[in-house]
C-alpha cells in the first residue's frame, strides 16, 4: 500500500513540478513539511517556534509564494539576562515557485505551526472535455 502510494506520487507531473521547486531551494530554516492531499491539494507546514503571527508575512506574486518572518528581539536590560539562548530569533525568507493554477486558499497559525493550504484551481475552459461525435 505505501509503495503504491509513493509510486502514485512519482507519476503525478503536477506534484513533481512543485516537489522539484521545493528541492531547489537550499533553505533549511524554518523546517517545513509538504503534504499532498488528493489530486489537487497541498498543505505546507512551517515550524515557527517563538514567532507571533504578526511577525510572519505571506505573499503571492508572479506565481511565487514567499513566506518570511522576523521576530521582535527581547532587549536585554538590567532586569533581563539570557542564561541560555537556544531559540533562534533569526529572520527567514522562503520562496516557492507555484505551478500553474495553484492558489493559496488559507493560512492558519496555531501552536507554533503555520499551515498553508494550496489548491489547484484549473479554469473550466482549460479542463479536458469530451467531445460528442454527431
Amino acid at each position: 500500500m505505501v509503495v503504491e502510494t509513493m509510486l502514485g506520487l512519482l507519476d503525478d507531473p503536477f506534484f513533481n513540478r512543485f516537489n522539484q521547486t521545493v528541492r531547489t531551494t537550499n533553505n533549511n530554516y524554518p523546517p517545513y513539511n509538504v503534504i499532498k492531499v488528493g489530486q489537487d491539494l497541498l498543505i505546507l507546514e512551517f515550524a515557527l517556534a517563538g514567532f507571533d503571527k504578526s511577525e510572519i508575512s505571506i505573499m503571492v506574486e508572479n506565481n511565487q509564494l514567499k513566506v518570511s518572518g522576523q521576530r521582535s528581539e527581547v532587549e536585554e536590560d538590567e532586569s533581563v539576562t539570557f542564561l541560555h539562548k537556544g531559540i533562534a530569533a533569526r529572520k527567514f525568507s522562503t520562496v516557492f515557485n507555484l505551478p500553474e493554477y495553484m492558489e493559496v486558499e488559507s493560512a492558519e497559525f496555531s501552536n507554533g505551526i503555520l499551515e498553508l493550504t494550496l489548491e489547484k484551481n484549473v479554469p473550466e475552459e482549460k479542463k479536458p472535455k469530451t467531445i460528442t461525435i454527431s
